[in-house]
Parts: structure tokens; C-alpha cells; sequence
């Protein structure tokens, strides 16, 4: 539908942008740790202010969206956080940070309910919308490794507020998307009415008492907690232990979205020719692995002296981003895992769960890290995230096994009709 490339390219915008935005929470936590004097247990909290907002309105309001027209709610989501980071540029304060996530949770949840219904208007047949979905998603993955590297070259030694204008430039690309979207003359259907919110609520919750439900949110839980912990403090982590300076703190961050990328790629692959279990639990060993033979090497930088360049890294700041590879794998396979095994029409309120407790885990995963980076140091503060990825494996050979017997009972149920 050529038509409607204004609209397109504007998801396309949207996705990059919020890529962006949601990602950088780990270099606004080093930036409010160095610029506004906060300790990490206070910048932690930033994770939240970002991913509460998230599952909150992604909760309530899918069922109002309808209503309220998903193109019209993009445009609110648009002028929402461009007056985010307006007031990020401009406030220039821990409070001003706490705000602009506050507003990137909340036009996240619009964006992204929006953005899976306009896909189907605006595509004819399934090979489209899923061309479209796929490269939507792809800059979503180009958008979080832009981030790393975006953010540093407004990076100034003789101004230490220059980094903020990156807040204007981020301002222009919504604006664009605003004007594309604005423009663009797509035809969406009437909204229909919505299910009532409490009946999306009940029958959400009602989903906990199905074991394969309660412990595929579990597992969700803490894979989430391991990811989030480990990318939102990767730059400070570069910084306290490496001695690498700011910008190259966060440039080495780049690794582990760039890893995470890969990782992904690699697991559509071996899906098709390995158990999903078994991936699973081998990328969480070669995880552990990874962290018990790089923790144990690493202390506080005692020198003063700050590595600039990325030919100064040493191998050991290479090899932790790596540990993206093999958790990457670990999210998507768990959620089609699971909603592969559940009827469709439970996909909707399942979905809800996910994003609901994925945000619970990453909210506490970061400020766990947090709390203990400033108490005990970034080497201790990331031996502790050893522990949710051994329940992980707990919670993978658990739901394993439920699968099994489901399909045995199944099995039994046939044979029995059978006879």
C-alpha cells in the first residue's frame, strides 16, 4: 500500500526513537551519578520511573485504545515525550531525568499497543505484515545500538551539560514522526468498543493459577532482572572497574546490544534444529560461565589514570558485553514457548502478564544492582545476578516438565477415545 509510506516511515521513526530513549537509562544513571550528584542507590530508581509507567498503562488502557483511535494515541504519545525531553534539556535536573522517563514509559505503551494494530491496517496479506513487523522490530535493535554511541558525541570535557542537546536532536525525530503521521492519510478502521478493563484485569489474573503460566512468569521475572541489571549499569560498571573514561564507558556498552542482537539471530536459527529447553539452559550456563571466569579478575581501578581509547580496552572489557550472546536467546524463546502452549484466545491476557512482570523484573532487577554497586562495589553487585539466572534453570526444567505431562495426558486422552 503505497500510500501509506508517510505512516510507515513514521513507525519506523517511532520504534528508533524509543529504542533510544529506553536504553539510555543506563547512561543517564552514570551521567546523573557524575552531573547531579546522586549515589547509585538514588539513580536507580530511574529503572522504574521508566518501566512501571510501561506496564501500568499497558494494562489498563489496551482495552480503551479502541476507543480512543491508535493513531490519535501515537500522536498523543509523540507529543508526550517530546515534551520529555524538552524538559530534559531544559530542566537539567535528577527530578527533570525522573520526568522524562516518566514520559517515555507512558507514550511507550501507546506506541508500542498502536503499532501492532497498524501494522495489519496498513499491509495486505501475512508476507507484508510480517516484512513490516520484522524491519519494524530491526530498528528497534539498530535504535539501542545507536544509543551507545549517539549519546557520547554530545559528550564535552569543557561542558559537562553539553550531552544534554542530544535532547533536541532526539526532539526533531519526534517532531518528524508527529508531521508524518499527521500527514498521513491512512484509513483505519472505526474503533470498535474494548472489552470492559475489569474484565481484562480478571481474566489476566485468572491465568496465575495455570502452573505453566505461574512459572513461565516466574522465569520471565528473572531473566529480565539478570538483562536489565546488566545493561542498565554496564557504563558505570565500564567506568569504576575498567577506568575507562565516560565516553568510552558507554561506547563498550554498545557490545552487549550489538551481542544481544547477534544472539537473537543466531537462536531463530538452532531453534529450528534444537529443543528450545536445551538452549535455553545451555545459554544460561555459558552465562554463569562467562561471569565466574571474568568476575573473579576484576577490582576497583586503583589508578586515576583514564583509558580513552578503545585501543587501551583489555580483553577482559571485551569479553563481559559478550555475555549478550547468550542471554539473548533466552526471552523470545520462553514467550513462544509458553504461548505456544496455550489456547489463542488466552494470547491477549497473557501478553498483559508479560509485559507486567517483565517491567517488575526489570524495575528490581536494576535497583537491586544499584543498592549493592553503591554499597559493595559493581564486582559483587554483579555476582549477585548469579542467583536469578540458577532459578532461571529452575524455572526452565520446571515448565519442561508440565509441558511433558500435558502432552502425555493428551497422549493417554487419545488413545483412551481411541479404544
Amino acid at each position: 500500500m503505497s500510500t501509506n509510506w508517510k505512516i510507515k516511515l513514521s513507525l519506523y521513526i517511532n520504534y528508533f526513537v524509543f529504542a533510544i530513549l529506553l536504553n539510555s537509562v543506563g547512561i543517564v544513571i552514570a551521567k546523573s551519578i557524575n552531573v547531579y550528584g546522586v549515589d547509585e542507590k538514588a539513580a536507580s530508581i530511574l529503572e522504574a520511573f521508566k518501566d512501571l509507567p510501561i506496564a501500568i498503562v499497558s494494562f489498563f488502557v489496551a482495552s480503551f485504545l479502541p476507543r480512543l483511535g491508535y493513531k490519535r494515541a501515537m500522536l498523543i504519545a509523540l507529543a508526550v515525550v517530546f515534551v520529555g525531553c524538552l524538559g530534559m534539556r531544559f530542566g537539567n535536573s535528577f527530578w527533570s531525568a525522573k520526568m522524562m522517563f516518566l514520559s517515555v514509559g507512558v507514550s511507550f505503551a501507546l506506541i508500542k499497543l498502536s503499532v501492532y494494530s497498524l501494522v495489519g491496517v496498513v499491509t495486505d496479506g501475512p508476507r507484508q505484515h510480517s516484512a513490516l513487523m520484522s524491519s519494524v522490530e530491526g530498528f528497534f535493535m539498530v535504535g539501542i545500538a545507536s544509543a551507545y554511541f549517539l549519546f557520547p558525541a554530545f559528550y564535552s570535557e569543557a561542558d559537562t551539560h553539553a550531552w544534554l542537546n542530544v535532547y533536541l536532536l532526539l526532539c526533531g525525530f519526534v517532531l518528524l514522526s508527529f508531521l508524518f503521521l499527521t500527514l498521513s492519510k491512512v484509513q483505519i478502521p472505526a474503533p470498535t468498543a474494548g472489552a470492559n478493563w475489569k474484565e481484562d484485569i480478571k481474566s489476566s489474573f485468572s491465568l496465575i493459577a495455570i502452573p505453566l503460566v505461574l512459572v513461565f512468569i516466574c522465569s520471565a521475572f528473572f531473566f529480565v532482572m539478570i538483562e536489565q541489571g546488566i545493561m542498565t549499569w554496564l557504563p558505570r560498571f565500564n567506568e569504576k572497574i575498567f577506568s575507562f573514561s565516560e565516553k568510552l564507558s558507554v561506547q563498550m556498552a554498545s557490545l552487549l546490544a550489538i551481542s544481544l542482537a547477534v544472539g537473537r539471530f543466531v537462536a531463530g536459527w538452532l531453534s529450528k534444529k534444537i529443543s528450545w529447553a536445551v538452549i535455553v539452559i545451555g545459554c544460561a550456563l555459558l552465562s554463569i560461565a562467562l561471569l565466574l571466569a571474568i568476575l573473579p579478575q576484576l577490582k576497583v581501578a586503583a589508578t586515576i589514570t583514564r583509558l580513552v581509547s578503545i585501543s587501551d580496552v583489555p580483553v577482559l572489557g571485551f569479553m563481559l558485553p559478550l555475555i549478550g550472546l547468550f542471554i539473548a536467546p533466552i526471552y523470545p524463546l520462553l514467550n513462544s514457548t509458553v504461548l505456544s502452549h496455550l489456547p489463542k484466545n488466552l494470547h491477549s491476557p497473557m501478553s498483559g502478564l508479560i509485559i507486567i512482570f517483565s517491567a517488575l523484573g526489570g524495575t528490581l532487577g536494576s535497583r537491586i544492582v544499584g543498592i549493592l554497586f553503591g554499597e559493595v562495589g559493581g564486582v559483587k553487585a554483579f555476582y549477585v545476578l548469579l542467583i536469578p539466572m540458577v532459578l532461571l534453570i529452575v524455572s526452565v526444567l520446571v515448565i519442561q516438565r508440565i509441558i511433558r505431562r500435558k502432552s502425555q495426558s493428551v497422549a493417554a486422552a487419545s488413545a483412551n477415545i481411541a479404544a
